[in-house]
């Protein structure tokens, strides 16, 4: 067994280089680079696996990567940072301004994406002889509709949208994965035949109060307690030590109240966000902690992007469940106009949803490590290898094919307009 530092060493000396290689000749946007620098490294070493059987290295490295625990490392660990760091980017002015869209998409659009997608996932099964039951296959549904606010974060920052467009998007990712958290707790308890009270409707809406309303409380009154503190002193190594307990501070307080942690560290990050450098921080303190926070989301992506395209090495998919891995890519498709266009027709009056922002909006739907995690921690059962299968296919899909022509997306889409 290697010690934490050797995979930390093993798993930023990869993203250096691939980011190297990536910069150098492939040209590719960072986080999708190193992704598919990562999958082709995977793939290669299967390939030598095949060819020369007793040079070890694919199980060397197999096991390796095995003590990596994802869902770990993403849920517990990288999210944190990252939804702090992306909710202290976000204009929270411009975000009250589409909070009506905002909510619409992250509430109505996942509800509707998880059972569209579910049942039509548990139908596909059945076409191809690759059955899931329903249950299941609504847990899929579950982890693979909200987008990916790290996903989404880090494609945006390769395209060129309209500022009320980008802050749905972004308002969007950073709040609908806490509604599709609550509902694949809800239906795997469920589908693994222990849901009890947990399943009926009362219980439902409790843990959606504790969940998601908790994770929100907890978030405004730590994040107020560190904007207060900070707006007491002028020394920027204290605050940007602030900075970086309110987000383990939060996260941890809010796994041990049954809240959701990473609502909890979002509502933080918005007010510190948007208080903080007006009242609370001097030019200095704010360069510093701006800086810190920007490293710290670049290098948690390329390390989080890479563990993506290389767990191909430790997933071991059934070839007889590829077929339907691949029906996921536009069966999710599909689910993500629904559940973009519905909103535009229940909500038209409001203003703030245009049917013509579907294309993009659908196309912008990039999945990423939170739904890997999320399949990777279902209970062992005959159907996770095919949901298992079916997510990462999605999420390579959405992260390397969409995220890599959202650009040209945008240009024919919205600028068209």
């Amino acid at each position: 067994m290697i010690s934490i530092f050797d995979l930390a060493a093993m798993l930023l000396t990869l993203s250096a280089l691939f980011g190297w290689l990536n910069r150098r000749f492939l040209r590719m946007p960072h986080t999708i680079g190193l992704l598919v620098m990562g999958l082709l490294a995977s793939l290669a070493l299967v390939s030598l696996d095949v060819v020369f059987p007793k040079q070890h290295l694919y199980g060397d490295l197999t096991r390796i990567l095995e003590q990596v625990d994802f869902t770990e490392v993403v849920m517990n660990g990288m999210l944190a940072f990252l939804l702090f760091a992306g909710a202290m980017s976000l204009d929270l002015r411009a975000l009250r301004d589409r909070a009506v869209a905002v909510a619409t998409l992250a509430l109505v659009g996942t509800l509707i994406s998880t059972a569209l997608v579910g049942g039509a996932f548990w139908a596909a099964g059945h076409f191809v002889g690759r059955p899931v039951p329903l249950p299941w296959a609504l847990v899929f549904g579950a982890l693979i509709s909200p987008t990916d606010p790290v996903a989404v974060l880090a494609t945006l920052k390769n395209v060129e949208v309209p500022e009320a467009l980008e802050i749905e998007m972004q308002g969007e990712a950073l709040f609908n994965d806490g509604i599709g958290i609550v509902l694949f707790t809800v239906l795997v308890a469920f589908a693994a035949g222990s849901g009890g009270e947990a399943t009926e409707a009362g219980g439902v809406a409790r843990l959606l109060l504790q969940e998601a309303g908790g994770g929100l409380a907890l978030g405004v009154a730590t994040g107020y307690a560190a904007y207060r503190a900070m707006r007491a002193i002028d020394d920027f190594p204290v605050e940007v030590l602030i900075t970086l307990a309110l987000v383990t501070g939060t996260y941890a307080l809010a796994q041990k109240l049954g809240a959701s942690g990473p609502l909890a560290v979002v509502a933080a990050g918005l007010l510190v966000g948007e208080r903080a450098p007006r009242y609370a921080m001097s030019d200095n303190t704010q360069k510093y902690v701006s800086a810190l926070w920007t490293l710290i989301d670049e290098v948690l992506n390329s390390v989080l992007f890479l563990l993506i395209g290389l767990e191909v090495l430790v997933l071991r998919f059934q070839v007889a469940g590829l077929t339907l891995a691949a029906c996921a890519v536009p069966i999710v498709l599909l689910g993500r106009v629904v559940a973009v266009s519905a909103p535009v027709l229940l909500f038209r009056w409001g203003g703030h949803l245009s049917f013509g922002n579907v294309p993009f909006l659908t196309w912008a739907g990039v999945r990423g490590g939170i739904s890997v995690a999320l399949a990777l921690s279902i209970p062992e059962s005959e159907a996770k290898p095919a949901i298992l299968a079916a997510t990462y296919a999605v999420v390579l899909f959405t992260i390397v094919v969409q995220g890599s022509t959202l650009r040209f997306v945008a240009r024919r889409t919205l600028h068209a307009k």
